[in-house]
């Protein structure tokens, strides 16, 4: 991946050293990258290999696999070299697992620092992947931290994950070893945003960022997209985690979704917006919407699309997205950058709209304009002024109406 292409509105990017995992640059200003975890069991080799698969087709640049015993570190070797994107071996407890890890070939270690505790076994791990190039995460978890830790602080905070974390990194130090990525995890929102800030403020290397059992969405969704873009927006973090309890598949989808939608990676999939419908609506947005995107994301298009309710706001409201739908009369007005092209029957918008945009990917913006039905423009405008007139509210505007001439005659009427 080339240098990240981050929206001109954002914050510039804390400034992180690059590691390489795999194929896959992080940090030193490379894009974001999205990264989820496989459920199977890891000696299941094709369905940890088809999950794998799924992810990355989602989104996921990064796919962490549990290596929690020796078959599942035996069918790692089978597993790597067939992986679409780079594997990450999770190792918690048991070192000899993480070198049976790197002996099968995976390009990235995982280690939870709060249960590896002896200081030889860290140096070991250490030692063998930096002989192999193989670069590794400390990942600090709230739930995990060293009894040591939990004494002097009394509790899982920010300074407790940021010395965890330090602890760690002095073990690789040790051994000559520097090519780390570091992650400070909580299901405490809060206190995750407050322990990345300290250690972003510490040192500079690249930071995975998550919030830890977010749990099942919508609550997962939200509680990671309040911590993960928090950061995000103040330029910290390279690679991020959805840790949802749910198909890992909705990670990497709601990963991808937003490092798109902060403009901090180009966009490769469908972004669908529409709105959240009203009083105005003539169809049942969401039915309309919901169908839209199965149809759309099957095909993989790679465009911004609206589906919106009337044709009174609709095209101006989307009018920054590539194609969209605005429902009127019955009929479906067929948008491009806002401009109607062609105008259907109501019960055909979803095809007509999934038609055309694949004619827009293959021919372009210009093309598909140039190529408008010669009457649509005119029928949505016309819908459009009769909507108008019908949704004025006389009786709000005689009232605007009187308090504007009192205004202008200098009557009190505010406080009357």
């Amino acid at each position: 991946m080339t240098e990240a292409n981050a929206d001109p509105l954002l914050p510039p990017r804390r400034k992180s050293r690059r590691i390489r995992l795999g194929n896959v640059e992080i940090g030193g200003g490379a894009p974001v990258t999205v990264q989820s975890m496989t459920t199977t069991k890891t000696a299941d080799v094709d369905a940890t290999l088809a999950q794998v698969y799924a992810l990355a087709g989602a989104g996921a640049d990064i796919v962490r696999i549990t290596c929690n015993d020796e078959d599942a570190a035996a069918a790692l070797a089978h597993i790597v070299p067939r992986a679409p994107v780079p594997i990450v071996a999770d190792i918690h407890f048991q070192y000899r697992l993480a070198l049976a890890a790197l002996v099968a070939g995976v390009p990235g270690l995982r280690l939870n620092p709060g249960n590896i505790r002896k200081p030889e076994h860290i140096k070991a791990v250490a030692a063998e992947a930096r002989d192999r190039g193989v670069p590794i995460r400390i990942g600090v978890n709230a739930g995990s931290l060293d009894k040591d830790l939990m004494d002097k602080y009394g509790d899982a905070t920010p300074e407790a994950l940021v010395e965890s974390a330090e602890k760690e990194i002095g073990y690789l130090n040790d051994v000559g070893f520097d090519d780390i990525k570091i992650s400070v995890k909580a299901s405490n929102v809060p206190l995750m945003v407050a322990a990345y800030r300290l250690l972003a403020s510490r040192c500079d290397y690249p930071l995975h960022l998550g919030v830890t059992e977010a749990g099942p969405p919508p609550a997962g969704i939200v509680k990671s997209t309040a911590g993960i873009g928090t950061l995000l927006m103040e330029g910290i973090g390279d690679t991020i985690r959805y840790s949802l309890t749910a198909d890992p598949v909705e990670e990497a989808r709601a990963g991808r979704t937003l490092v798109e939608a902060l403009g901090l990676r180009e966009r490769e999939g469908l972004d669908l917006i529409a709105c959240p419908s009203c009083g105005r609506a003539e169809v049942n947005v969401i039915h309309v919407a919901e169908a839209a995107q199965e149809a759309l994301r099957e095909r993989d298009i790679p465009l911004q699309v609206a589906v919106m309710g009337c044709v009174v706001n609709g095209p101006g409201e989307a009018r920054s997205a590539d194609i969209g739908i605005a429902a009127g009369n019955g009929r479906g007005h067929l948008f491009i950058k806002g401009r109607v092209v062609r105008v259907v029957p109501e019960a055909d918008m979803v095809e007509a709209l999934v038609e055309e945009a694949e004619r827009l990917v293959a021919e372009g913006a210009d093309a598909r304009i140039a190529a408008a039905d010669a009457d649509a423009a005119d029928a949505a405008a016309e819908l459009r002024a009769d909507r108008l007139a019908h949704d004025v509210d006389p009786n709000a505007s005689q009232l605007r109406e009187d308090a504007a001439r009192s205004t202008a005659h200098g009557d009190d009427a505010t406080t009357g």
